[in-house]
């Protein structure tokens, strides 16, 4: 600088306020051009200085811009950053020893102090004005100040990494620096909030606006770690601006960086009180209210609730510019809702720290939900088809779809269609109708079904509140939604229940069946008789052994008992029990459902067509062919004695009747070979568990032997089951002695054979048996002699103790539902497939089909060969339980009838016959 500008300067310091007042208008001219044209950092800083404080109180509102801030204030911010990046250069040689370059930057700390400080008095010298400022008159200062703080905070906030373990020797002006920043912002922040924008506003006023919003967005996002209170007080500006002039600037902003930097800070904030709830907990600090530790989980908790309730307001104001970050929100509402019970992930917390926390952040999501409803762009996401969510997700979308499911009864009818009905045209992005997307997602909450996680339940009246399953939690909303729901939408309901209902997941498609008898009982009698009519007909449609058939039976048993007596009656007309075809349908109907009219009817039809299908079975040579028909009878039987607490006496003959002659036509040899003939079985021993105490006692013996047979060649497991089932009836029977050495014997042997089953399930089933014989039996000593091994005895002792030999971990047990999940998915996919395979043939049957079409049934009989071998089996199976009969009537005074004796002979005869016959080899 010449000697002839020091000296200037060196007068200008020496003047009153009053001269600087007279010659403002001749030396600050002068002043500004020597400003714009120092090189030196003193120089500069020497003359800011002296503008700001001497000069600067005597420039009008009007004259402030033009004649002060636009000369000086940007060759100010160009100085600070030249002395930043000086910094910056020098910093790597800094040390202790070096105390040269520790001067100069201490120094150079200094004087972007001093310019901080000149810009805080251009801030303060606007504020002595009583009018509000215009923004044309302070057009340089707010940016300029703004570019300062943004490159000052993130100066501090690096400072770690640039000084390098160096910090200490600086820390005390960087400490300076950071609060005179401080300072000069909440002084910028009071400016802008003085000045005020009316419609008639210019582009340029709009576009400056905007500027400054995002200029401070960015700074936000270099200040989250610095300060809380600075970080809070920021964001609260920002948004103010940004509703202050939102008619003006919302097609300007940068919505999509706002709404995400919103999110990110609540998802900090949040794990960050999450972290330190942990750390508090394992310190053993929840209690200590007054620790530091606690204190600092609060202003991060206030932090986190200031983020959500910003979040839920920007979005409420600006959502028709916020549709295409919806899935920035969805994912949002997933990570948090995911860190919460019941969540199999969420951390488990002490009850004071939870419930803050979810004051501070659950809570918030309900109203962030409940913007986000109207938005088509997020239930296109929510219900997108085919979602694929990483597991600790699936339940929190399952919650999330609960909500909304909650939330729908004071929404608009636009909105309800928009959730209810799904995606209407091929050119709308594919979404599902509500209902089905939520058993979906239960569907997918297979280790959360299993676990079980637990939610808290509807408080009742006079009752406390409890924890229920998901399925409790998920029916009870859905049915709370049913009963609101407008009746356009119930066809879209009827055919999500019906969907659920035939898809492979059982428990899936028992929470369908749950809503659909809620819908039936709290819709009219009509309505029940419509659902009950149809489920009906599908049933009949749906032959053979599936889990549609199961799933609908599970249906129908349970509306019928919802049916007034003039609809059951209907029923009855409409699939007459008499005939063979609509047995499918009451193989699933309760007698005890059913009125007392329609129960009789339905009893003496069933009853009559299994003994008509019995006798056209035997008349017709027993053929492997007619033996489907026999066990669909016998499947209606089933349901009709285990429907009712007593039958008839005349109807207990004739069931006692039908399983006798069943038993003594099984060959127990021909059922290892045929599985329609282990079907057959099944159903027999249980049918003969419900009547054991009526039938004869050979004809137990037959049983018996059969079953013998059957176990020591591990049959299906289902036949061993009922095979369990039958034993464990046997406890009701106290046999005389004469024919005890038959049965008891062989009721021990059997028992120990199943009990010693490693397979877990018939193991499982064997104890429960077992434990059921025991305590009704008379005969104690088949309990003693069923235990012979001390390793069974020992399994037995424990079941009946209920003793635990080892204790499964929580982490092991989630372990092994995850393992279990994959293949119980696709188990289930492989009968999703399935079903698709045969819908057409098994849902979509005409109902006048004929079952069993001859011709083809016929074809069954593969050889003349089987035949010899059926007829043989069946006589020698005869032949056996005769000589059984004989051998327990001769420990008694009843001798044989007497004319068994030529019977037999004419028996010997026809063998004779048989063996020289033409043909015979």
């Amino acid at each position: 600088m010449s000697q002839t500008n020091t000296s200037l300067l060196d007068e200008v310091v020496q003047w009153s306020q009053e001269t600087c007042r007279q010659r403002l208008k001749s030396v600050l001219p002068e002043l500004t051009s020597l400003h714009h044209k120092s090189e030196s950092w003193d120089d500069h800083i020497r003359i800011l200085k002296i503008i700001t404080d001497m000069f600067l109180p005597h420039i009008g509102l009007s004259e402030l811009e033009d004649e002060c801030f636009s000369q000086i204030l940007p060759k100010a911010v160009t100085m600070f950053d030249c002395m930043l990046k000086e910094i910056l250069d020098q910093v790597g040689e800094l040390s202790s020893q070096n105390t040269e370059l520790r001067a100069l930057l201490r120094n150079i700390l200094q004087a972007m102090m001093q310019i901080i400080d000149a810009l805080s008095t251009c801030v303060r010298h606007i504020g002595t004005f009583e009018e509000a400022p215009y923004l044309n008159a302070i057009r340089s200062l707010p940016t300029c100040i703004l570019k300062v703080l943004k490159e000052t905070f993130h100066h501090c906030k690096e400072s770690e990494v640039v000084y390098c373990g160096r910090l200490s020797l600086v820390a005390d002006l960087l400490q300076g620096l950071f609060k005179e920043a401080y300072s000069l912002q909440k002084g910028l922040l009071e400016l802008l909030d003085r000045i005020s924008l009316d419609s008639s506003a210019s582009e340029e006023e709009v576009s400056y606006i905007v500027t400054v919003i995002h200029s401070l967005l960015d700074i936000c996002s270099i200040i989250s770690n610095l300060d809380i209170a600075l970080h809070a007080n920021t964001w609260k500006f920002l948004i103010k601006q940004s509703l202050k002039y939102q008619s003006l600037v919302e097609e300007y902003l940068h919505h999509g960086d706002i709404s995400s930097s919103l999110c990110d800070n609540l998802l900090a904030s949040f794990h960050n009180c999450v972290d330190l709830a942990e750390q508090m907990k394992h310190a053993g600090l929840q209690e200590a209210t007054q620790s530091a530790e606690y204190k600092l989980f609060q202003k991060s908790s206030k932090m986190c609730r200031f983020f959500a309730n910003t979040l839920v307001h920007y979005l409420k104001e600006f959502k028709h510019f916020l549709t295409k970050f919806c899935s920035g929100f969805y994912q949002l509402y997933l990570q948090i809702i995911s860190k919460f019970p019941p969540s199999l992930c969420a951390p488990t917390l002490p009850l004071v720290l939870s419930e803050e926390l979810k004051a501070a952040a659950l809570i918030p999501m309900e109203a962030l939900l409940l913007q986000l409803l109207p938005l088509r762009a997020f239930a296109e996401i929510v219900l997108q088809k085919d979602l694929r969510l990483s597991p600790e997700h699936e339940l929190p979308q399952c919650l999330l779809l609960v909500n909304v499911l909650g939330q729908l009864a004071y929404q608009p009818e636009e909105v309800l269609k928009l959730w209810y009905t799904g995606s209407q045209f091929s050119e709308d992005t594919p979404r599902l109708p509500l209902y089905q997307a939520l058993f979906s997602s239960f569907r997918r909450c297979y280790i959360e079904r299993q676990a079980p996680v637990l939610l808290p339940g509807v408080m009742m009246k006079g009752q406390a509140q409890v924890n229920v399953t998901l399925h409790q939690h998920i029916c009870v909303q859905l049915c709370s939604n049913v009963a609101a729901l407008p009746h356009t939408y119930f066809p879209v309901l009827e055919h999500c229940l019906f969907d659920a209902l035939l898809q492979a997941d059982t428990q899936t498609a028992l929470l369908a069946t749950d809503v659909w008898c809620f819908t039936a009982r709290y819709g009219t009698a009509e309505l029940c008789l419509h659902h009950v009519l149809l489920i009906a007909q599908l049933a009949k449609a749906c032959t053979g052994e599936c889990q549609e058939s199961f799933h609908l039976g599970l249906l129908l048993k349970r509306m019928v008992f919802l049916m007034t007596p003039n609809h059951q009656m209907e029923l009855v007309t409409r699939f007459p029990p008499s005939e063979l075809e609509n047995l499918p349908v009451w193989r699933h109907v309760l007698l005890r459902a059913l009125s007392t009219e329609a129960g009789q009817r339905v009893e003496t039809d069933v009853i009559s067509l299994t003994q008509n299908a019995l006798s056209d079975w035997q008349s017709g040579g027993c053929k492997l062919g007619q033996v489907n028909k026999v066990n669909t009878a016998l499947l209606s039987l089933l349901a009709v004695v285990g429907g009712q607490s007593s039958p008839e006496e005349q109807c207990m003959l004739s069931l006692v009747k039908i399983v006798t002659q069943l038993w003594l036509r099984i060959s127990p040899e021909q059922v290892l070979t045929q599985p329609v003939l282990q079907r057959t079985l099944q159903l027999l021993l249980s049918l003969s568990a419900i009547l054991v105490k009526d039938i004869e006692h050979q004809v137990i013996l037959q049983a018996l032997m059969c079953v013998e047979t059957v176990v020591s060649q591990k049959c299906a497991d289902q036949l061993l089951l009922a095979a369990l089932e039958f034993l464990a009836s046997l406890g009701k029977i106290s046999f005389p002695p004469d024919n005890q050495s038959q049965i008891l014997p062989r009721l021990s042997s059997l028992f120990g054979v199943l009990l010693s089953d490693r397979y877990w399930l018939l193991h499982q089933h064997a104890l429960e048996a077992f434990s059921h014989f025991a305590e009704i039996t008379t005969h104690e000593e088949v309990i003693s002699q069923s235990l012979s091994e001390e390793e069974t005895k020992t399994k037995v002792v424990n079941y009946l103790s209920k003793t635990v030999s080892s204790q499964e971990d929580e982490e092991s047990r989630l372990q092994r539902l995850k393992l279990q999940t994959a293949v119980i998915e696709q188990h289930n996919e492989r009968l999703q497939n399935d079903t698709v395979e045969n819908s057409s043939n098994k849902v979509a049957a005409p109902a006048a089909a004929d079952p069993e079409p001859c011709s083809k049934r016929a074809r069954q009989e593969t050889s003349a060969e089987e035949e010899y071998s059926r007829y043989i089996q069946t006589a020698e199976s005869a032949l056996k339980a005769l000589q059984a009969l004989i051998g327990g009537q001769a420990n008694t005074a009843a001798p044989p009838p007497q004319w068994l004796e030529s019977r037999l002979q004419e028996l010997q005869t026809l063998i004779t016959n048989i063996r020289t016959a033409p043909h015979t080899i």
